[in-house]
């Protein structure tokens, strides 16, 4: 299963002892605690407000219908990691929870308080979000893009902040420089990954739009879309090697399971990896396990 989130959020959320306090407290605490002793406060979750730094946009509403069910049965497990902001607090992670909370009416949410920079608030949202399934790529890509612009951070601290290869880092961000119509395409599910990096193998903007179309008209597979780039001249970066058949069960997996699935093979068998981040999320995985 997935490790813990990464050196940045893992520090956000104590490890044990946690304390639950009642929200009429909360003013006579400490804005943050260091220690693995912190308090868990309960507040209103409308007085939580959404962080302007998440990469994440679109949201499964499968998936946050299977959290709802699984908070209204168990309740929330796992705390939100919220900064204050005057009389209110600003998310830093948990906006599924805190979503599904407001959904269901809730009068409170446990929360940790926590004070953060600009930067690490971006920084905590791409911790918690990049191993989720419903984080895109695009999405990814433009949060990097904002790390390096706003707070000049290179490719390398990149890297080593969300717990990545610096060339993993380095090709998502290579997805912006497709045109803007075909990042779209990417970011709703009409074109694959495997897609998109043939398609930057193409250095003409032109020509990338003339295969796009082609792609999504004449519903091409990444096998033709790969023909088609070689006969267009794309470059060898761009001739990758996808195991196709994995892909698609990863992408059923990762459907059912609702979370991010892989496929590991080996001489005689394999493995399957399906990762989780909460005890809500390992609840659900284990419930969908025993009804089958």
């Amino acid at each position: 299963m997935a490790q813990a989130l990464g050196r940045g959020l893992d520090s956000l959320i104590p490890k044990k002892n946690f304390e639950a306090v009642s929200s009429n407290n909360t003013t006579k605490e400490p804005l943050a605690v260091l220690s693995d002793t912190d308090r868990v406060f309960h507040v209103d979750p409308d007085r939580i407000v959404m962080n302007p730094y998440q990469p994440r946009h679109n949201f499964s509403e499968i998936t946050l219908q299977e959290l709802m069910a699984s908070i209204k049965e168990h309740g929330i497990l796992q705390p939100l990691v919220v900064t204050r902001q005057g009389d209110s607090y600003e998310l830093i992670a948990g906006e599924r929870r805190w979503r599904s909370a407001k959904a269901l009416g809730l009068k409170e949410v446990p929360v940790i308080i926590r004070e953060a920079s600009e930067q690490k608030k971006l920084e905590l949202a791409l911790i918690e979000n990049g191993q989720r399934q419903d984080l895109g790529l695009i999405e990814a890509a433009r949060a990097y893009r904002r790390l390096m612009d706003e707070f000049n951070l290179t490719q390398e601290e990149i890297a080593k902040k969300v717990g990545k290869a610096r060339s993993t880092v380095a090709n998502i961000l290579r997805l912006l420089e497709l045109p803007e119509e075909i990042q779209h395409a990417l970011s709703s599910g009409r074109i694959s990954e495997a897609h998109a990096k043939y398609l930057l193998g193409i250095t003409s903007p032109g020509q990338q739009m003339v295969l796009f179309k082609k792609i999504i008209n004449q519903n091409l597979t990444v096998a033709q879309t790969s023909a088609e780039t070689k006969r267009l001249g794309g470059t060898k970066a761009a001739r990758i090697t996808v195991n196709y058949a994995d892909q698609d069960k990863e992408a059923k997996l990762r459907s059912f399971f609702g979370t991010k699935a892989k496929i590991i093979r080996s001489r005689h068998g394999g493995r399957v990896v399906l990762d989780f981040y909460s005890e809500e999320e390992l609840g659900n995985i284990i419930d969908k396990i025993e009804n089958i």
